[in-house]
């Protein structure tokens, strides 16, 4: 080999020798850059985390009820005659319904789910339409004893009777100056010893009969909503209940036939978050006894009221069967929503009259 050919050979070398060096710097420069780009990334969503758990808020969850629970309400019937009043254990219900019996009267059927409500009561005995109520809650029906109606309906339904079991399950309050049969009480753990012992279902696969707003309802913002300050309720001669809305604690404070609907317990006015009202023809049985015992058109539909919130909208009802739920809607058709807390359904005759009005100041 020639010495220009050795020099030549000799400069390429030098030459792929740099170029070597040149494409490993580079990628030297590259990694480099993508290590910082990477590293600066991983400490961008580290503090993204970290600013996501810092501003993170408590997911928001029903008072009135667990929605996750599976668990049959208890539905127990109260006593309302007003020689039976304070009544005990109301509030701990999350639905209440006050219909007609006879005479005038009123009785109101109280729904617990997932309570440890001491005393209950007093109780009263069934009336057979209350069993459709407590159908479309899969509830185990508690009462003391029941028209001829009720008990022909009562072998399909699990229930508890206080006549079978008095001093048992259900108890005399005998420090009560009223009439002895406005002395009967019960509690949960009672009710509930009782049908874990029989072999009742303790679960359900039905839906709640209501649904529940999280977040307070703004009923502004729904169409014809006027406000309701004041609900009264004229069921007959007899009875009447009302409700005066307490705006510091978005309640509405429950009084009947002119007093406070009180707890024989702590003395405390019973409250509404939520009420529904609507009319259904009733009608007195002619069952050859002459006790004047009613009986209820609620399979139809028709349209009603629901306040809470301080304000009353137009809403629809629908019962399809004596043991479907009965669907609530708005106006347009939507499913009614209502807000966290108890809900007392007033279902009153077709006669009844119904006050509602907004600023009793005006």
């Amino acid at each position: 080999m020639s010495k220009t050919e050795k020099t030549k050979k000799k400069k390429m070398t030098i030459i792929g020798i740099g170029s070597i060096l040149i494409i490993i710097i580079i990628l030297g420069a590259i990694l480099a850059v993508k290590f910082t780009n990477d590293k600066d990334k991983n400490a961008d969503n580290t503090l993204d985390a970290k600013e996501a758990v810092a501003q993170n808020k408590p997911e928001k969850t029903l008072n009135i009820v667990d929605i996750d629970s599976t668990s049959r309400p208890y539905a127990v019937m109260i006593n309302n005659n007003h020689d039976a009043w304070p009544q005990c254990g109301v509030q701990d219900a999350y639905i209440v319904y006050e219909i007609i019996a006879e005479g005038g009267i009123t009785r109101m059927m109280a729904l617990y789910k997932d309570q440890d409500t001491a005393k209950i009561g007093s109780i009263r005995s069934a009336r057979h339409y209350f069993l459709d109520y407590a159908n479309e809650n899969d509830a185990i029906f508690v009462h003391w004893g029941g028209s001829p109606q009720a008990y022909n309906k009562l072998g399909s339904i699990d229930s508890l009777d206080g006549i079978a079991l008095e001093g048992s399950v259900f108890f005399r309050d005998k420090t009560l100056k009223r009439a002895y049969e406005h002395t009967g009480f019960t509690s949960i753990e009672n009710v509930k010893e009782y049908a874990e012992k029989h072999g009742y279902t303790r679960s359900t696969n039905k839906d709640l009969l209501l649904n529940y707003s999280v977040d307070e309802i703004e009923m502004t913002n729904i169409e014809n909503a006027e406000a309701a300050n004041e609900v009264k309720i004229r069921y007959s001669d007899y009875h009447t209940t009302s409700y005066e809305y307490d705006e510091e604690n978005k309640v509405y404070k429950r009084s009947m036939s002119g007093k406070a609907n009180v707890d024989l317990a702590t003395g405390e006015q019973y409250t509404a978050k939520n009420i529904i009202i609507y009319k259904i023809r009733n009608y007195t049985l002619n069952d050859g006894e002459g006790k004047g015992r009613q009986e209820l058109d609620n399979i139809g539909s028709g349209e009603g009221y629901f306040v809470t919130g301080g304000y009353v909208i137009p809403i629809t009802w629908e019962k399809s069967s004596h043991s479907e739920q009965t669907v609530y809607k708005y106006e347009n058709g939507e499913e009614l929503k209502v807000n966290d807390g108890n809900t007392f359904i007033q279902i009153c005759p077709t006669n009844a009259q119904i006050d509602i009005e907004g600023d009793v100041n005006e």
